[in-house]
Order: structure tokens, then C-alpha cells, then sequence
């Protein structure tokens, strides 16, 4: 017990045992901070698809219903390119899926 508290009390081991400790819940701190940021960020990412899905639909809802007033030929044709949901910009497509 004498051995360790003559140990610390040198100024240089404190001081490093100090910054170590620090150094080491900083770290900890940092990766429960960027898994919440990741985890939030997927969340998001759902979040827009759904709104972006939600807002083709109604784009191709308002455009029918102009060419319906307009009397043109191509009634419905709107619901193929707004209905279809497109793949995300990473590629894999998995944000979609529920």
C-alpha cells in the first residue's frame, strides 16, 4: 500500500494517469456518440424516402388531374412514373423495405 502511494506521488505519473483516464472516457464518449449519430441518421434517411414517396404521389396525382382540365390524350400515364420508387442514392435499396 506505502509502494502505491509513493507511486503517485510523483507529479509525472499522476498527471499521466490522469490524462490516460481522461483520454480513455473521451474515446468511449465518442463512440456512443457517433453509434447514436449513425442510428439517427438511418432514421432520417427512412424518413425522407417516405416523404419523397408521398410527394410523387401527389405530384402524379396533381399532374393527372391537369391533364383531365386540359382534356389530353395521356390520362394515367403520370402513375407509372410517380408511383415507381426509386433506389436510394447508395444503391442498395434497403431504406424502401419495411
Amino acid at each position: 500500500m506505502q509502494a502505491i502511494r509513493n507511486l503517485f506521488k510523483n507529479d509525472l505519473i499522476l498527471v499521466g494517469t490522469n490524462l490516460t483516464v481522461v483520454a480513455g472516457f473521451a474515446t468511449y464518449l465518442g463512440s456512443r456518440v457517433e453509434k447514436k449519430l449513425d442510428h439517427m441518421e438511418v432514421e432520417q434517411e427512412a424518413r425522407m424516402d417516405e416523404i419523397e414517396g408521398t410527394l410523387r404521389g401527389h405530384i402524379g396525382l396533381i399532374e393527372d388531374s391537369l391533364d383531365r382540365i386540359e382534356g389530353k390524350p395521356n390520362v394515367g400515364k403520370q402513375d407509372k412514373l410517380y408511383n415507381e420508387r426509386t433506389r436510394d442514392a447508395k444503391g442498395d435499396g434497403n431504406a424502401h423495405k419495411k
